[in-house]
């Protein structure tokens, strides 16, 4: 069942719902030609985008393709069997906003080409000093159809096009504005930017300011997110963050005897002129701090400083940071399940790599590449994994310290063990969760939860070894790995890259075999993420 989470209350969000699939069916035959109805988005048209997204986010579909061709998507009755969508993370925002564009005959223009502001060398999706606009396509109405439109778009985007300052909004402005952090900011098709290079997509937000969204991966797979610390807080320059679409307005176009809008130019709106642009998300909520002080910026709701990631959940919360402990474990264990299964999708695509010799380096940086490495290699999507088990543990702790102080301010707990309850709640959702991989021999291998996170910081990332090492074996499980005496080299000295959760797209890491053995990256200690071995360790202290 679809669900949104907004002001404007649930009549409002059925009008809209009934409104968007009347349209839908009314031009379900509809002529592959992007035309303009309309000079400009109306609040109407933007609820009905929110609607649309929120109807994507609830449904089951793993990819786009299946998402635009399913019940989901209001307009799936006007899309040929043959007509195949794609997109990864940074292209998804773009594409599914000129899908809804293209569909209801709105205008659409888009930022095609960045650099970086320092005017450096750096790749544009990691700059350190961020990027600016440096060139902006009207899509004009009646000379592209829309899956042609689609295909410029998906070649001129990139994580790098929401690398960008909130302040920059001129000459070029760029496509998306900074947002307050309100109920009626941040909805269903805001997007969240990771400046480590990724983007998703919010499609619902709880009563309790817990924020959902999707994202999408290099094989485009589609997944569901929540949103905590797997997001980082960067210098404003990076633009990390919450991003709303900016405004666009059609001018000096001519109307024509069919309605449609023919020539002119499309506007997009400076900050100013927005109502609901603010800077507090990189800045805090009192006086701005000077840029290189950015994060000293605090975070208070009521009198009480909250840290970032809280102050967030709070505020779109109402103002009150309230956690059901137990809802939130099931929740965070659920979605660690949704992750182990993407994960082994993906090792799965990669396993014909598995026969080719290890190349001589690794990429210059492993999170940020090309080619098979980008494709197939998994180094991010593992980090984000241990950075989600390790959320998980820690947030455990907090939960259990939260009761011990008596704060019943911010811990909605009514039982009497809370820690047993939690681990009864772990237990329950981990145990039902398995991955399987097929393994060198052919035979199928199948990991529980725990045998996952007990063995998490040895689940190699890297595609050239056999799946028995991508899913972190040893002893008799091992043995029929194919790797030869390179390869198990190459894995043992990738092990301070496996311990670090923290993504570095600033360290040079193309090192040949013995220089990685010689070099100081990484970490030499993998961090805690054992849940029930806090929670038993608990358990004994108090029967001492």
């Amino acid at each position: 069942m679809m669900r949104l989470v907004r002001s404007g209350g649930m009549w409002a969000f059925i009008a809209g719902l009934v409104c968007l699939f009347a349209f839908g069916a009314m031009h379900a035959a509809d002529s592959s030609l992007y035309v303009i109805h309309n000079d400009h988005w109306t609040d109407d048209d933007e609820h009905g985008y929110q609607t649309f997204i929120t109807a994507l986010g609830e449904s089951d579909c793993a990819s786009l393709n299946e998402c635009l061709h399913s019940a989901a998507n209001p307009y799936s009755a006007s899309e040929p069997v043959a007509r195949h969508f794609e997109a990864d993370c940074a292209e998804l925002p773009y594409v599914l906003r000129f899908y809804y564009a293209w569909k209801r005959g709105l205008p659409f223009s888009y930022v095609d080409a960045v650099a970086p502001r320092d005017g450096s060398g750096d790749d544009i999706r990691y700059s350190h000093s961020g990027n600016r606009p440096t060139s902006r396509r009207d899509v004009p109405g009646g000379r592209f159809s829309g899956m042609q439109v689609i295909a410029q778009i998906r070649s001129a985007v990139s994580s790098a096009s929401y690398r960008i300052h909130p302040d920059i909004d001129g000459p070029l402005a760029p496509d998306f504005y900074s947002p307050a952090i309100a109920p009626a900011s941040i909805h269903p098709e805001t997007m969240v930017y990771d400046p480590a290079g990724h983007v998703a997509i919010v499609y619902k937000i709880d009563p309790d300011g817990q924020i959902h969204s999707f994202d999408a991966h290099t094989d485009f797979s589609l997944t569901t997110i929540t949103f905590d610390v797997r997001f980082a807080r960067t210098r404003p320059s990076q633009g990390a963050g919450f991003k709303n679409w900016r405004p666009l307005r059609l001018v000096h176009g001519e109307k024509q005897a069919d309605g449609t809008w023919r020539g002119g130019v499309i506007v997009p709106a400076r900050n100013s002129e927005i109502a609901d642009f603010s800077r507090e998300q990189f800045y805090g909520t009192g006086k701005a701090p000077k840029e290189e002080n950015w994060a000293s910026g605090a975070f208070n709701i009521g009198g009480e400083t909250l840290d970032y990631y809280d102050f967030v959940r709070a505020r779109l919360a109402g103002g009150k940071l309230i956690f059901d402990p137990l809802k939130d474990v099931e929740e965070m264990t659920r979605s660690v399940c949704s992750d182990l299964q993407y994960r082994a999708a993906a090792v799965a695509l990669a396993q014909p790599l598995a026969g080719r010799a290890h190349p001589a380096r690794l990429p210059r940086n492993i999170y940020g590449s090309e080619g098979d490495w980008e494709f197939y290699s998994t180094p991010s999507r593992d980090a984000r994994l241990k950075t989600e088990f390790k959320h998980l543990r820690d947030t455990v702790q907090r939960f259990v310290e939260l009761q011990a102080a008596h704060d019943t301010r911010h811990l909605h707990y009514q039982g009497e063990d809370l820690a047993g309850d939690i681990s009864k709640i772990y237990r329950r959702n981990s145990e039902s969760c398995s991955v399987a991989y097929r393994k060198s021999d052919g035979s199928m291998m199948r990991l529980s939860f725990e045998d996952v996170r007990q063995r998490l910081f040895a689940l190699s990332f890297d595609p050239y070894h056999c799946p028995e090492r991508r899913w972190g074996a040893s002893d008799a499980e091992l043995s029929i790995c194919k790797d030869d005496a390179v390869k198990a080299n190459w894995y043992a000295a990738e092990q301070p890259l496996r311990n670090q959760i923290e993504r570095r797209y600033d360290a040079r890491m193309d090192f040949s075999l013995d220089e990685m053995g010689r070099s100081s990256i990484g970490v030499p200690v993998a961090p805690d993420t054992d849940v029930l071995g806090y929670l038993s360790g608990l358990q004994k202290q108090a029967e001492n």
